[in-house]
């Protein structure tokens, strides 16, 4: 049990520093002598975002606030004030604490993974929410007459239940544009709403090795291949094809199954 220590920081230990530190050296930024350190920076963030603190002038007056146990916190011995935080959120490089989160994500998935839910491969659902913002405040984020707000596009390993990537955009931004910024692992496959019904995008996971799921945007005209329309002795899939979009830009081979699990029997397209 530990006595005298407190929560934060028997938490913080749980993450690796080494690692950090050398990510620091690899980056060679001109602020890494800066006060506060790397470190202490982004537990001072990290901090803020645990007690749910709205902007960086309530975030610096809880530290200011308790400078006698900011040492013990891991924000070094002089209390990071506003100033000194806004000026390090200017000039450091965010690339630093984005790597390490992704770190931290891949040691996570490897301490989630189990086999109570075990899939052959890798598997990826891929998705889009948007949070909206308040205009008066945020109008560099507008987006409609009287709304502003962002988007974020998450993919999440299924297996796990953890998120992989995200990105951050403006709310205006089609979630066909995000499927440009995903790298596509061989032999995985990824599951998509029907928002992300773009053929030439879906067609560039085929030319990278993966699959994807996705339902169909609308009723395509198409023409089937090869197939059987009918399988006996499967409880779930209705029809198995291979079938040719004949519509215009649709020169891609897609295979289809209908299964009586989808609501109205509605198509999952892979390829």
């Amino acid at each position: 049990m530990n006595v005298g220590k407190y929560v934060f920081a028997q938490i913080v230990e749980f993450l690796p520093k080494r690692y950090f530190e050398r990510l620091v050296i690899k980056y060679k930024d001109r602020t890494a002598r800066m006060a506060p350190s790397y470190w202490s920076h982004m537990l001072v963030i990290m901090y803020g975002q645990l007690i749910g603190c709205h902007s960086l002038r309530e975030l610096t007056d809880v530290t200011v606030a308790h400078a006698k146990r900011s040492f013990h916190l891991g924000f070094g011995k002089v209390p990071i004030n506003r100033s000194v935080l806004s000026k390090a959120n200017i000039l450091r490089d965010p690339g630093i604490f984005e790597k390490f989160a992704f770190y931290i994500v891949s040691i996570a998935q490897a301490k989630r993974t189990t086999k109570e839910f075990e899939l052959h491969g890798r598997f990826y659902a891929i998705d889009s929410t948007t949070i909206d913002l308040c205009m008066s405040v945020f109008r560099w984020a507008k987006f409609r007459s009287t709304k502003s707000g962002i988007k974020i596009h998450t993919q999440i390993d299924i297996a796990t239940e953890i998120p992989v990537f995200y990105r951050i955009s403006n709310a205006n931004v089609h979630d066909t544009k995000s499927m440009d910024w995903f790298i596509y692992e061989r032999h995985a496959c990824y599951v998509f709403d029907r928002g992300y019904f773009d053929l030439s995008r879906l067609y560039a996971i085929e030319q990278a090795g993966a699959f994807f799921i996705i339902r169909e945007k609308s009723h395509p005209d198409y023409e089937i291949t090869e197939g059987e329309d009918m399988l006996e002795g499967d409880d779930n899939v209705l029809r198995d094809q291979t079938i040719r979009f004949t519509g215009k830009r649709n020169s891609v081979f897609i295979s289809a199954q209908k299964y009586t699990s989808v609501s109205l029997q509605k198509y999952t397209i892979f390829n």
